[in-house]
């Protein structure tokens, strides 16, 4: 995910696929890496993901369970939102990515322009 390491990404994976909230020791034994990491690695990653905004927690006894704070198609959504941003040249992003669309995506954009447009 744009924005994120790769064992971030990689939990955030893990807690967008569970459906209750789970503690350090769960995304620990969901995640699939190719080396063995420490509770104590996961517990960082999961603290800095709460700093940043994308997890929420709550005390559960002395641990915290955790949450995804936004959905994943949110969050894929706010990252083509940065890349836009910081790209310089946005039209041409967006160009190049139309040409690169399937037809049935190429409806789905149509049918949210015309949401869209139908809001304002």
């Amino acid at each position: 995910m744009f924005g994120l390491g790769d064992l971030e990404s990689a939990v955030m994976d893990v807690l967008w696929d569970t459906v209750e909230p789970v503690k350090v020791r769960d995304v620990l034994d969901l995640l699939d890496t190719p080396r063995p990491l420490a509770y104590t690695t996961i517990m960082t990653v999961l603290d800095n993901l709460h700093r940043k905004g994308w997890v929420e927690r709550e005390l559960d006894g002395k641990a915290y369970r955790y949450e995804p704070a936004i959905g994943r198609e949110e969050a894929a959504a706010r990252a083509l939102r940065d890349i836009l941003d910081s790209s310089g040249d946005p039209e041409a992003v967006l160009l190049h990515f139309a040409q690169s669309v399937s037809q049935e995506e190429v409806d789905v954009l149509r049918k949210g322009l015309r949401r869209k447009a139908r809001r304002q």
